[in-house]
């Protein structure tokens, strides 16, 4: 599988991203995915990462959170030209505000 068809994998991280426009949102991710969001940071696509808590519990929500960005996306490869934002369907949105909660975070 070449780099472009990875799989997120494991999430355990959280982290904060500011977007071009200066709005900022909560994303659960790992270290690969940080990298990424640091180099999209590097070449303007957006404003800036920052990682707010390593190694969260990966209990039930973040397993289904887990679930669908691996069945919905890709890392995004070195040579991107934009940052590609996990859209979050409803559901998955009060999942990641769970999470959130549950890491006493935001």
């Amino acid at each position: 599988m070449s780099e472009a068809q990875k799989r997120p994998g494991t999430l355990d991280i959280i982290e904060e991203i500011t977007r071009k426009d200066g709005s900022t949102y909560y994303e659960i991710g790992n270290m690969v995915h940080n990298g990424r969001s640091e180099l999209a940071a590097e070449r303007g696509f957006i404003q800036q990462v920052r990682i707010l808590k390593l190694n969260i519990p990966h209990s039930q929500n973040v397993i289904k959170y887990e679930n669908y960005i691996n069945e919905h996306y890709y890392v995004q490869p070195e040579a991107m030209d934009h940052f590609e934002e996990w859209e979050k369907p409803a559901e998955m949105a009060d999942l990641v505000a769970a999470i959130l909660k549950e890491n006493h975070v935001g």
